[in-house]
This record gives structure tokens, C-alpha cells and sequence, in this order.
């Protein structure tokens, strides 16, 4: 990359600047460093005080920076594959070598902010924490510690696979490795603690999710219309950059808008705590400059990209300095935000509720399991977002003269009401406390579910309805699926053994190790549980059932004796848990003490007879699917060999006739006549007769008949 002008170096020190003056007045106004000290407790000193928020924000804009130098990179920037294949071209490079020295950084600020809290949470001074042994023992101790521990190792292989990387598919894994490593510290932070854990868990990782590539994508591309690289080409790439930014910067928008609601709504349950708490108060600082910026994006998209459109990138360079500064000063303001302590919450729920975030709910009855539904934030937004996006597909097809089967639509439409209604409805109440439940809504989300996901046929509808990259050799969200679908990876995972052996074990190797407990008590790793069993069973169902393009395809006999094969294992575990005679997860159950219903293991046993006997539903449904698919197949491969004995029939008495008609013209040559004319004219010399004989063929025995004795009289004469 070349040298940076003066231009991009302001507008650095100008939104550095901004956060460091937020930040400062923030934690004022929030109280973080004004605390009193308390004569008896430890204090961690000044440096601790001021050095971990400044440290967090170094991290924070180490992160935006590191995604938003990937983001360019692998989406925003145009590739420039003069020679084709999957390598990034110079300017793409560029960006990928810079995000190896911004991750690096991204991992000096996170191990400073590491120490700086163990420090603040031992109440111990930095010099004392670092010469002792209370860092390397409390580490692994704290979530904190092993979350940011967790975030150094992956940004420093983020460092050194940066400045090897050359395709495209690497800095794609990459930018996919950085987002992993943005979650583990937000998420143990407040939101862990708030009473209303899972609105405010989700609600923070979809608010980091969107919020980092905003602002680093922002960064990057106000950088790159400063640099040569976006003036050199008169805005021209700047401009595609620009615009592609512009669509993924509403969604992200969007996101933000709704997540951040999640959040104040999750820790502020009383709209009047936003005026009497400094929390509050810092909220609505948040909500001011998230309006601000709103405005800010509506202007870039009615007037600032034509103006780069007209070639003018200094129009966007500019416009684009101001917006970084005021994205930079509100990650200053969510630090100090993280640094304040929210209202105190009413704390008399007991341990039940601190557990599910909801009181223990009634004796379970067939009515409470339909009416007793309960939000579900992450899977409620899994819904919308995967049917508006199907709803959304549909439409660009029918606006382009395209139909697409109502039965896809129907199948699409019948797997997202099967998971709401096991994990918004009382099934999701009642399924933390009872087993047996636990176990249906499991049931559903692996071998229900999928069969419908995958009869709709998405990955088909998206390669119809995406448009191809505008840019030849560029890539698209089009391009990018196609790159998937023909990848190793795919190919690996969508081998029928392995999607097979994804299936069987991993609920073995769940239910029958400590996981389960551990996946049950946290909110997280529940939803990484129920989305584990969606996943696994559509990658299963899709090798057997599956309409997609696929990079393996196995014939339908063979798809048969997977299915008969792979159905009796889940007989056996059912079988297994209805025989054991300690209960699974025994610690949650126990903490949780449910006062009614059956005992932890009766219960159980009747949730391992729900698995034993739900596995002829799944069969059945599949069985009647294999058999219209395999049906529709042979119809399709009859009437393409019709259709190829049809061409071969009329190819050859093409050939008759070419044959004939060279053989004619011989004869002339020989006879030193002149070249008959065309075939078939009708004018009573020979070929005329042979076309007759030829295409008598087809029209019927007489004609050809006649065309014959014509023929044989030419050549008697002749």
C-alpha cells in the first residue's frame, strides 16, 4: 500500500482523539474513576483505574480495525484476478497484510487488558500482580481471564496467517476467525448478570456482530478514498467499494437499532431508571449518537455516493472523517458504559430464576406446553431472518417472470413453525426443568425440522435469485456460495459417512459425557446445543433428501441403506437412557430441586422411550420423499432418452440424405453435366426423385415408392 497523506492521518488522530475525550468524560459522568476507596479493602491503584478502560478500547478499535482491514479485503474492494483462480489482487493484498499488524495490535491491547483486570478484580496494583503468581493461577479461574486469554491466541494466529494469505477463500476464514474472537469479553461482562440473561446475551453478540464490521468497514474505506489507491483510479473502485458498503451498513444498522433495544430493555426494565442512573444517562448519550449517525447514512446514500459515482472521491474522503470520529467517540462511550455498574436489580428470585431467568413454571400439562410460550430473542430473530430471506428470493424471482414450486415454499414455511414451536412455546418453558421435554424439543430440531428445511430447497433458490457480481472475476454473495458448494470443505462434510457420523455420535457424545450439564447451565451454550442438533440433522437429511446441488450424491439405493442403517442407533440411545439408573445432568436437575412432577429418573426414562419411539416419524416422512424423488427421476430420465432417440433418428436421415446428395453430385462430375439443383426443388431430375424417396420415409410408404422408381429410371439412362 502506498504512503498515507496528510488527509488520512488527520482523520486518524481526529477519531483517536474522539474516543480518548469521550471515554475520559464518560467515566466522570459515570462514576468509574470517582469511586470512594474503602478504608480495609484493596485497591488496585490509578494505573488500573485509568489503564483498563484505555486499554479496552485499544482493543475495541484494534478489533474494528482488524475486521474492517479483512472486510475490505475479501468484500469491499474489487478483486482484481487478472489471471482467474482464488488469488486476492494488490489492493485486496494490501488490506490483508495490514489487518497482520492491526490483529497484532488487536493482541497487545488484549493481553494489557488481561492484566489490567486481574488487577482490578484482586484489587492487588499491576507490579504486584505481574511479579507474584496471582496472574498465571486466576486466569483460568476467572471468565474474564479465559475469555481474553482466549482472544490473544486467536488474534495472534489471525497475525501470522495475514502475512501468508494470498486467496481469497483464506482471508474469508480469516475475517470469519476474527469475528469468533470479538464475543468471549462482552459476553461476561454485564449481560451475563442481567436478570433477563437471554435477551441481553443474544442481544449483545448480534450488537457486537453487527456494530464491528459498521464501524471498521467505515474506517477502512475513509482510509483507502484518502490513500492513492482510491484517488489513482479516479474513485472508481472507491465508488463499488462504496456502495457495497452502503447495503451492508443498513442491515447493520438495522441490527444495532434492534439489539441495543434488547439490551436496554434486558438491563433497565424501568424506562424512568434512563433519567435518574448514570447508566441511564450514558444509554441515552449512545441513543443520540446512534441517531447521528443514522443521519449520517441517509446523506452518504442520496448524496455522497453520486457524488463518487461522478468520480469525486474526496467528497466521500470528507464526509467520511466526520462519521469515523463519531463512531470512534461512541466506542468511547461503550466503554465507560461497560465500566458502569447498571441499576441494581431485585435479587429475591432465588436461584431458580437466577439459573433460567424465569421463575419455575407450574406442573406441566398438555395446555401449559401450548400456551405458556416464552421469548426466545435468538431463535425468535432466526425465524424472521430465514424467512424474510426466503419470502425475499421468492419475490425477485416472480418480479423477474420466474416461478418457484409452492410445495419448496410450503416444506420452507412448515420447518420454521416446527422450531417456534419448540423453542418459543411451553416446550422451551419446560424444557430446562423436565428431561422428557427437553428430549422432544430435541427430537424435533434434529429429525424434524431439517427434513422440511431441506425439501425447501434454499441453497437452489439463492443461486436463482442472487445476482452474478457486476465486476467479471469479482465475487458476490452468488459467488461466494458457489465457491462453498465446490470447496474441499464441502466436500468433506457433505460425504455421506462423515454427515452420517456427525449425526450418530455427537448425540452419543452430548448426552453421555459432561457437556450436556455444562451446555444446560449456560445460556450460550444451550443455544449452541439446540442449533447443534438443527445443523447436524439438516447436514444428514440433506445427503438423503436433498434438492440442492451438492458436491456428493449418493444413488437412491444407497441413500435407502443409509437411512435404515443410521435410524436404529437413535433406537439404541433411546434405549440406553431409559435403562440408566442415575440421572444425566444430575447437578442441573438437582440446584434447580423442581417441586412436582416425577422423579429425576423416571422422567428421564420417559424422555429415552420419546427417542426410542420418535424415530418411525422421521423414517416414514423421509421413506415417502426417497420414493416421490426417486419416481419423478426415472420420469425425467425417460423422457431425456426419448428426447436423445428422437435427435439420433433425425440426425440420421440427415446423414442419408448429405450421403445421397454427395453421392449425386459424383455423378455429374462424371457425366460432365452440370450440378443438380437443391434437394427437393421438384424439378424432375434425380436428387428431386431421391428427396422424395428420403423423405418419404416420413410422410409414408407411397410416396417412397415412387421416388425409388424415379431413381432407378435416372439411372438406367445415365
Amino acid at each position: 500500500m502506498s504512503r498515507p497523506p496528510a488527509g488520512a492521518v488527520r482523520a486518524a488522530v481526529i477519531a483517536a482523539a474522539s474516543a480518548g475525550i469521550v471515554l475520559v468524560a464518560a467515566l466522570f459522568v459515570g462514576g468509574a474513576v470517582t469511586e470512594k476507596i474503602v478504608p480495609g479493602l484493596g485497591d488496585a491503584g490509578d494505573l488500573t483505574r485509568w489503564g483498563l478502560p484505555l486499554a479496552r478500547l485499544a482493543m475495541d478499535i484494534g478489533a474494528v480495525l482488524t475486521v474492517g482491514a479483512l472486510l475490505a479485503a475479501t468484500v469491499l474492494v474489487p478483486s482484481e484476478r487478472a489471471k482467474g483462480g482464488n488469488l486476492l489482487g494488490p489492493s485486496a493484498l494490501g488490506y490483508l497484510r495490514a489487518a497482520s499488524w492491526l490483529a497484532a495490535g488487536w493482541a497487545a491491547a488484549a493481553a494489557a487488558t488481561l492484566v489490567l483486570t486481574v488487577s482490578d478484580i484482586l484489587g492487588e496494583p499491576v507490579g504486584q500482580v505481574v511479579a507474584g503468581s496471582e496472574l498465571s493461577s486466576y486466569i483460568g479461574q476467572l471468565p474474564q481471564g479465559t475469555a481474553l486469554m482466549f482472544v490473544v491466541m486467536l488474534t495472534a494466529v489471525i497475525a501470522l496467517l495475514s502475512r501468508t494469505a494470498t486467496s481469497a477463500g483464506g482471508a474469508l476464514g480469516l475475517l470469519l476467525l476474527a469475528g469468533i474472537a470479538l464475543l468471549p469479553p462482552p459476553l461476561n461482562g454485564h449481560s451475563a448478570a442481567s436478570p433477563n440473561h437471554s435477551v441481553a446475551i443474544v442481544g449483545l453478540a448480534l450488537h457486537i456482530a453487527a456494530v464491528t464490521p459498521w464501524v471498521g468497514g467505515l474506517a477502512v474505506l475513509c482510509w483507502h478514498a484518502w490513500t492513492d489507491s482510491g484517488r489513482r483510479q479516479g474513485g472508481g473502485d472507491l465508488h463499488v467499494a462504496a456502495e457495497r458498503f452502503s447495503r451492508m451498513a443498513l442491515w447493520c444498522y438495522v441490527a444495532v437499532g434492534v439489539s441495543g433495544l434488547a439490551n436496554v430493555v434486558s438491563r433497565l426494565p424501568d424506562p424512568v431508571e434512563l433519567f435518574t442512573s448514570d447508566y441511564g444517562r450514558l444509554v441515552l448519550a449512545k441513543i443520540a449518537a446512534f441517531a447521528v449517525l443514522g443521519w449520517f447514512g441517509w446523506w452518504h446514500r442520496t448524496r455522497t455516493l453520486p457524488a463518487v459515482a461522478a468520480r469525486r472521491p474526496g467528497a466521500f474522503a470528507r464526509l467520511a472523517t466526520v462519521e469515523a470520529a463519531v463512531m470512534a467517540a461512541t466506542m468511547g462511550l461503550a466503554v465507560a458504559l461497560s465500566r458502569t455498574a447498571p441499576p441494581a436489580v431485585d435479587s429475591t428470585g432465588g436461584t431458580v430464576k437466577e439459573l433460567l431467568g424465569y421463575d419455575m413454571p407450574p406442573p406441566v400439562t398438555a395446555l401449559r406446553l401450548l400456551t405458556l410460550w416464552r421469548f426466545d430473542f435468538f431463535f425468535a430473530l432466526m425465524i424472521v431472518v430465514l424467512g424474510g430471506l426466503y419470502i425475499a428470493g421468492i419475490m425477485r424471482l416472480r418480479r423477474r417472470g420466474d416461478r418457484w414450486p409452492v410445495g419448496r415454499t410450503a416444506a420452507w414455511a412448515v420447518g420454521l413453525l416446527s422450531i417456534a414451536s419448540v423453542t418459543l412455546s411451553g416446550v422451551a418453558t419446560y424444557a430446562p426443568v423436565l428431561f422428557s421435554v427437553h428430549m422432544a424439543q430435541h427430537m424435533v430440531l434434529a429429525m424434524l425440522t431439517p427434513i422440511f428445511l431441506v425439501l425447501g430447497a434454499p441453497v437452489t433458490l439463492a443461486l436463482r435469485a442472487l445476482k452474478p457480481a457486476a465486476i467479471r472475476g469479482d465475487r458476490g454473495p452468488r459467488e461466494w456460495l458457489t465457491v462453498f458448494l465446490h470447496s474441499r470443505v464441502a466436500k468433506v462434510v457433505t460425504h455421506p459417512a462423515v454427515a452420517t457420523a456427525v449425526f450418530i455420535v455427537s448425540t452419543y457424545a452430548l448426552y453421555f459425557s459432561p457437556l450436556f450439564e455444562k451446555a444446560m447451565r449456560a445460556h450460550l451454550g444451550h443455544i449452541a446445543m439446540l442449533t447443534h442438533f438443527m445443523l447436524s440433522g439438516i447436514l444428514f437429511f440433506w445427503v438423503l433428501i436433498g434438492v440442492d446441488p451438492a458436491p456428493v450424491r449418493l444413488p437412491y439405493i444407497g441413500r435407502l441403506l443409509v437411512l435404515f442403517v443410521t435410524m436404529p442407533f437413535h433406537a439404541f440411545f433411546g434405549i440406553a437412557i431409559m435403562n440408566m439408573g442415575q440421572p444425566l445432568a444430575k447437578g442441573w436437575y438437582t440446584v434447580l430441586d423442581r417441586p412436582w412432577g416425577a422423579s429425576l429418573v423416571s422422567d428421564q426414562s420417559t424422555g429415552g422411550a420419546m427417542a426410542w419411539a420418535f424415530g418411525e416419524i422421521p423414517t416414514f416422512i423421509v421413506l415417502i420423499a426417497l420414493v416421490f424423488q426417486w419416481f419423478v427421476e426415472d420420469e425425467r430420465l425417460a423422457r431425456r432418452l426419448e428426447r436423445k432417440a428422437d435427435r439420433a433418428e433425425a440426425l440420421k436421415e440427415d446423414d442419408e440424405l448429405s450421403d445421397y446428395n454427395a453421392y449425386l453430385e459424383s455423378l455429374d462430375r462424371r457425366s460432365g453435366r452440370t450440378a443438380a439443383g437443391p434437394l427437393g426443388t421438384g424439378d424432375g431430375s434425380e436428387p428431386a426423385g431421391k428427396a422424395a424417396e428420403i423423405s418419404g420415409r416420413r410422410d409414408g410408404p407411397e410416396p417412397a415408392g415412387k421416388a425409388a422408381e424415379s431413381a432407378d429410371g435416372g439411372d438406367a439412362r445415365d
